[in-house]
């Protein structure tokens, strides 16, 4: 009898325990984004929004802020006046400038958001590395051949690709070991709700199955083993309809590091484009945040308005194209060139030209500077952070409360079952033991019920413990 008690006993599990009090009011602060050896304290990206909407001085705004301040490359040259006569001249002049204007007037972290799609991507990724900018966002394809990566470690510059999927990041990883014998620093994983090109079919954009909700575990499951073969921390940047400090705090509990935002900087006072473009963003309604075909071949989210109309009535949109600076560009199928009609946006002129939008673009209510804004998301990230605390500091009560219950129901059925078997076999003939075999299944189905119950409360109890841990780390 003993040896079937020890049998059916319990399973030792060491139970997670939490010291209280835990801090669930004062002053909270953003945990600081860490890439590699740079610390950025406040962990937020501003979005790379090319061709003239992100320069240096949204870029010195975010980075004065603690932030990491991103300078679009892509298009920037049509700043310059002999823009059309000389396409990949003007860009790495006009990034040049941007770069140094960024480094005269403040000396926070910079980016360089580059897209691998763009006819000179080489020769922009040559300019970041001359100038020794701290970080290169790469998106818009895959950074994997031909990367000088040798020469980015010597200018000490973090090497961050752009991803929709977990499958891209496991690919780019491991071509680089093998290509290159070095990783990335970390990873960006834009999720379906991005303003721009997106990497993903149209039917996937309105799909559950590719929420950034979903992407961002994904790609922390993939890049878990390459974290451990090379023994580094590969930080994972949640990017795509992130609006708000409770959206942070969400994608961090996912187990983001930091979060890149796009739309909410562009209606900021820095925000490099002019005004009128800002002001779209503020009137948008949520039915004109819309999926567009470009000409890149890419589905993209734009604010609609009057361009697209008049596309739609078969006019003619802005065609002029001296030199091919997307790969993939069909222009003349599409009828109007991206580079042209989004630059004519950035100057105010919404009838020739057209916004980038993020799919919350029709939530913001205003223009604010760019220090409003940061601080805005740090409080509503606080609040969240001692809501959530709250909340699972009474699952934790309850989940030790149930435990504790199941532990003395398993143990009084189990000691009364054994007893009154016993007892029972003591007395019983041989006709009735099978009776008695039935009803002690029926308490074993029982018990085995308890058991299943118990250990998956005690995992609960542990992520509650672990949830808790970063809670009061943040």
């Amino acid at each position: 009898m003993q040896q079937l008690k020890k049998r059916l006993s319990l399973p030792k599990i060491d139970l997670p325990t939490w010291k209280w009090p835990v801090r669930v009011s004062g002053k909270r602060t953003f945990p600081p984004l860490r890439i590699g050896d740079l610390e950025i304290k406040v962990p937020v990206v501003q979005g790379g929004m090319a061709v003239g909407i992100s320069l240096s001085g949204l870029a010195t705004a975010v980075a004065r802020e603690g932030g990491v301040g991103i300078i679009a490359a892509t298009g920037v040259g049509m700043l310059e006046d002999d823009y059309f006569q000389n396409g990949r001249e003007a860009n790495i002049r006009a990034l040049t400038r941007e770069i140094r204007t960024f480094r005269k007037n403040c000396d926070g972290v910079l980016g360089i958001n580059i897209m691998v799609a763009v006819e000179d991507f080489d020769t922009l990724l040559d300019v970041c590395i001359r100038e020794k900018v701290d970080i290169v966002f790469m998106g818009a394809g895959l950074p994997i051949k031909g990367i000088p990566v040798e020469a980015l470690r010597k200018a000490n510059i973090k090497a961050v690709p752009i991803v929709s999927s977990a499958r891209a990041a496991g690919l780019i990883f491991n071509y680089w070991w093998k290509a290159y014998k070095d990783i990335p620093d970390a990873v960006v994983v834009e999720g379906p709700m991005a303003g721009g090109h997106l990497g993903f079919k149209a039917e996937q954009i309105d799909d559950p199955e590719f929420r950034l909700e979903k992407l961002i575990p994904q790609v922390k499951e993939a890049l878990a083993p390459i974290e451990k073969t090379h023994g580094r921390k590969i930080p994972v940047i949640a990017a795509g309809g992130i609006f708000t400090g409770e959206d942070i705090c969400r994608f961090f509990r996912l187990g983001a590091s930091g979060v890149q935002m796009g739309t909410r900087f562009v209606a900021t006072d820095e925000c490099d484009a002019d005004r009128k473009f800002k002001e779209a963003f503020v009137s948008a309604r949520k039915e004109d945040v819309q999926i567009i075909a470009s000409p890149v071949g890419l589905p993209g989210r734009a604010l609609g308005g009057e361009f697209f109309s008049r596309l739609k009535d078969k006019a003619e949109g802005p065609t002029r194209c001296v030199w091919k600076c997307l790969k993939s560009c069909k222009a003349e199928k599409a009828r109007y060139c991206i580079s042209v009609a989004l630059y004519s946006a950035r100057k105010g002129d919404l009838k020739n030209g057209f916004a980038f939008a993020g799919a919350n673009a029709f939530r913001v209510k205003g223009i604010v500077p760019v220090s409003r804004l940061i601080e805005s998301l740090g409080a509503e990230y606080a609040k969240t952070m001692d809501e959530v605390t709250l909340r699972l500091k009474t699952e934790y009560e309850k989940a030790m409360k149930r435990l504790s219950s199941l532990r003395r129901e398993y143990s009084n059925i189990l000691e009364g079952a054994l007893l009154e078997a016993k007892q029972k076999y003591g007395r019983m003939v041989a006709r009735q033991s099978d009776a008695l075999k039935d009803e002690f299944e029926d308490i074993l189905v029982r018990l085995a019920e308890l058991k299943s119950e118990y250990l998956e409360h005690a995992e609960k109890l542990k992520r509650t413990v672990n949830q808790l841990s970063f809670c009061q780390t943040s």
